[in-house]
């Protein structure tokens, strides 16, 4: 029997969504038993082999290997991180803005940085903005609503499957929309043929763009709750703190309080944003208080 290829973008309580890789249609599939006794299961994102059977439905045959995998929500073969922001209304802080970063590094995950609802702001707030991350992270600037720069963006999500992270009311769910009229519409009528008990379990989506990729319709992350690393590699995932860490007299510096840091010194003269080294400093004492709290156990 014909195997064909497809992405797991739904899940029912006894089956699942799939898009095909060549045809781009949607089609219900089910599990063999193996499966469950095996205690094997899909997760959304999962590039399997599927057959069809005589009904019109698919069985899945094989998931083949995850590239990578997020927890929160766990969702496979994730290729970027959109973290969508605004500067207006809201005004999304950048100590807010530095922990998606920490989270999407840690992930190991490239970040498109999307400033949208750049129609109410001046050119000296995106210029700060970007004085701040541009050198490190790929800005974006949009408007969902005067629809700038949007083509550009489909461009960055063509072929893909991405997550979009970010705060409420920074104008996601307008983005995807203007990005993709009408998607959440054929998305919901398209579901209704996954099996009842939606109420009984937590759903991860992703959704299918006309122009080519798909992307989850949930924050990046469940929560902006750190992950457990040790509080002295919290310096990693500050890509312009790490790069600068060998130049300190220890080896081991943190950069907190020891002599001859030279990652402070670079504080002072202003070569690293301040706010993102009061972000960097609020974490480690976060850090620091969690492993405490722990009894002084070590992260894994």
């Amino acid at each position: 029997m014909e195997r064909r290829k497809g992405v797991v973008v739904r899940f029912g309580s006894r089956n699942m969504e799939v898009v095909d890789n060549e045809t781009g249609g949607r089609l219900l599939c089910t599990m063999p038993g193996r499966f469950r006794m095996q205690g094997i299961r899909p997760i959304v994102g999962d590039r399997v082999e599927y057959s069809l059977s005589g009904n019109g439905q698919g069985r899945i045959e094989s998931i083949l290997t995850r590239e990578t995998e997020l927890l929160r929500p766990r969702i496979s073969n994730i290729e970027q991180i959109l973290l969508v922001l605004s500067l207006r209304e809201p005004a999304v802080q950048n100590v807010i803005t530095d922990r998606f970063l920490v989270l999407a590094e840690y992930a190991k995950l490239p970040v498109v940085v999307v400033i949208n609802k750049i129609d109410l702001l001046a050119d000296d707030e995106i210029k700060e903005f970007s004085e701040i991350y541009g050198e490190y992270y790929n800005i974006h600037q949009v408007s969902s609503k005067k629809e700038i720069n949007i083509n550009q963006l489909r461009d960055i999500l063509k072929g893909k499957i991405s997550v979009m992270a970010g705060m409420s009311g920074v104008g996601k769910s307008s983005l995807l929309n203007t990005l993709n009229p009408g998607l959440k519409l054929r998305v919901s009528e398209i579901s209704r043929g996954l099996e009842r008990g939606r109420h009984t379990t937590s759903y991860v989506e992703l959704l299918q763009f006309d122009f080519g990729g798909l992307i989850a319709d949930t924050p990046g992350f469940a929560n902006l709750e750190l992950p457990e690393i040790e509080p002295d590699s919290l310096k990693r995932y500050f890509p312009e703190i790490d790069q600068e860490s060998g130049m300190c007299a220890f080896s081991d510096c943190v950069h907190i309080d020891e002599p001859g840091c030279y990652v402070k010194e670079l504080i002072k003269a202003g070569n690293i944003h301040e706010s993102r080294y009061e972000s960097y400093l609020s974490m480690y004492n976060e850090l620091k208080e969690r492993e405490r709290e722990k009894g002084g156990k070590k992260y894994g």
